[in-house]
This record gives C-alpha cells, structure tokens and sequence, in this order.
C-alpha cells in the first residue's frame, strides 16, 4: 500500500501462458519454483549466489534470440517465458548428454550425499544417452587423501563448483577450489594437498551439495553393503543449544549417517563436524549398557538402576550437608537427549538452588 492508502500495480510476467506476480529483485527461476514450474538444473543451491555454469535451467523470453538462464535472468514487468518448449527440452538433454559421457559411472549410491541423485534423476527424466559422447574423461580420484569422513571421487566431478561455492559462501573457509582451466579443470585444496591439510573443517557441506556423488560421506557409505531400505527420520542434533535439524539415516536398527535438514529453521542445511560426523557412540561397542558402581575392591561393578541412584543420591546429599548447596555442580552430556539435559538443568538449579550447571558441547 503506497502513501495515498492505494495498493500499487502489482508486477507480473507471463509464464508458460498464465500471468503471475513476482518481487523486486526476484529471477525468472525464483518466481518459477515459486509457482511450482519446475526448471531442472545442476549447479543451483537455493542458499549460493546464483551461478548460471550448468546451463541447464535456461529458458525461452519473447523477444530474445538465444535462451537465458533463468537462475540469474532478473524477472521485469511484462516478460513473456516459457520454460519447457521443444528447443529447450532438446539442449537440456543434449547437455546431460554430454555431463554423463565424461563420468565413470552414473549410478551412485544415495549414501553418499543429500543431493547426490540429482544427475541420476535428471538424466533418467530426460531419457539421455549416456555414450552419446564418449570420449576422455577429466578429473581424477584423490585415492590419497586419507581423512575419516569425506570420499573425493572426482571421476564423477561435473565442475557445477557448488562444493567450492559452498565453502566459501557459506561456511568461510575457502578450503577447497579450483584449479587449471578447460578440460584439465579440478577442484582441489591449497597446493593441492590434503583435506586435513587445508583449512577444511569437515562439515560435511561440500558432501551434501554435491549433485553427482563425487564427493561423499565416507562414513554412510560404510553401510552401502547393508541389504536394507534407508530410512529418514527428523529431529534436533543434541551436541549444542542451536538447535540444529538432522535427518538421521538408518538401516534396520543401525544408524548409518546424518543428512542435514535443509529446511531446518535454526541451521537451514548447515552443521558442524560434529552434528554430521559424530553418531558413532550411539552404537559403539564400548558403550555402557548397565549401570557400574565402583565396589571396596576400588572397581567397577554391574549393578541395577535402583542401586546405581540411589548411591548418587546419596552422595550429593553427603556433599551438601558437609560443604553446601554451592558446591554441588553439574555437567550435562552433548551426547543426551534434550530432555535430559532440561532434566539436568531443573534438577541443579531446582534441587539445590544453584546455577552451577554447564554442558560438555558447549565450547
């Protein structure tokens, strides 16, 4: 409403035949995806800069002699665009065509990344041929870089660079980049060395854009032998207070890997090395599965939950009668549920009227 208490002329172009309204400054994808017109692409991520290198996405405006790509082509009143018109469907399958030809392999396991299918989609969508084009293929496997969590198969490199991008834009540590150019062009890290070498935090970021698997989760593809559906299921990483939203993947009874919750409001696809990395515990064959309480031998003994409280009961009742309520202080576990840790908090500062409570995943 402007200030004469009228509602100014909305802005609207025509898209595929049916008039729709966008907003300053939005592209002619944006206002597609936003009215549910699909353009396919491979070097987009919502939360980059917009790229244009795939060329995927390009559309047809009236008016202009060569298709555009849409993610970076400003909608303006009037446009007239079609996203899906012969000539258009032809040199998207053309270009997947050629992607493909050059990659060792098209099928990648889903373990290795959240957007790890999008080229297998794609190219099954568009029916394109994989050895159309056949030929050398650029890019080489780092077979050397001997880190826990991140596989780079470059075989299967597309050169979208979302990974640097995502790096850089993102997460600000410029770990990774580009190097040579043409068909020689490799992603790589400083002096091309290796990843933990580099300023690389592993957080998983450069893993979960990747849109053909040619970066992976080294520690979910542990589990690609596992003959059994992967399951997803939301909810909040407990490592720190910010909340994160993490799909958990499992296999039967195994968690085998985390994806981050794109649209989680706290982290919006992003997380730590810790959130992405850091499930092995839950599982892990040396984790407690019954209560110890040290014997007069000096060591540890099985014993029952009722006996193992009631010992810590009684242990803080003693601490207090003799030096205070103040000297009673807790530490909660970044490996427990949240409720365990609210539970902890109520029970220091409830219990014994004390502030003195902090969590093990808080720095």
């Amino acid at each position: 409403m402007n200030q004469n208490g009228h509602h100014p002329k909305q802005k609207t172009i025509i898209l595929n035949g049916r008039e729709v309204a966008f907003f300053e400054g939005e592209t002619v994808y944006e206002v597609a995806q936003r009215n549910q017109q699909d353009i396919p692409t491979l070097c987009y991520d919502d939360r980059l800069e917009p790229f244009g290198g795939c060329r995927l996405c390009v559309v047809d405006v009236e008016g202009m002699r060569n298709p555009v790509a849409s993610c970076t082509f400003q909608a303006t009143p009037g446009l007239v665009v079609n996203t899906h018109t012969e000539r258009i469907e032809t040199h998207r399958k053309t270009l997947l065509e050629m992607v493909v030809s050059e990659n060792r392999e098209l099928e990648v396991d889903p373990l290795r990344g959240y957007a790890s299918q999008e080229l297998t989609d794609l190219v099954s969508l568009y029916e394109a041929q994989t050895g159309r084009f056949q030929g050398s293929q650029s890019g080489t496997t780092n077979t050397e870089d001997d880190n826990p969590f991140i596989f780079r198969d470059y075989d299967l490199c597309i050169s979208c660079y979302r990974c640097v991008r995502v790096c850089a834009e993102e997460e600000g540590d410029y770990a990774i980049s580009i190097m040579n150019r043409g068909f020689e062009t490799q992603i790589t890290t400083e002096f091309n060395g290796l990843l933990k070498d580099s300023a690389c935090t592993f957080c998983g970021q450069c893993v979960q854009t990747c849109p053909t698997g040619a970066l992976g989760d080294l520690k979910a593809m542990r589990a690609a032998s596992i003959p059994l559906p992967i399951a997803k299921t939301r909810t909040i990483c407990p490592y720190c207070g910010v909340g994160c939203s993490v799909d958990v993947l499992t296999k039967g009874d195994q968690i085998v890997g985390i994806h981050p919750a794109m649209d989680g409001p706290a982290n919006e696809g992003a997380l730590c090395i810790k959130g992405q990395f850091a499930f092995d515990f839950v599982q892990h064959g040396d984790r407690l599965k019954t209560p110890l309480i040290r014997g007069e031998d000096g060591r540890f003994h099985p014993a029952s939950w009722d006996e193992a409280l009631d010992r810590a009961a009684d242990g803080f009742q003693k601490v207090e009668e003799q030096y205070g309520r103040h000297a009673v202080y807790g530490v909660a576990s970044g490996r427990a549920p949240h409720e365990a840790a609210y539970t902890m908090q109520k029970f220091i500062r409830a219990g014994y009227g004390t502030h003195n409570i902090d969590n093990c995943s808080r720095a």
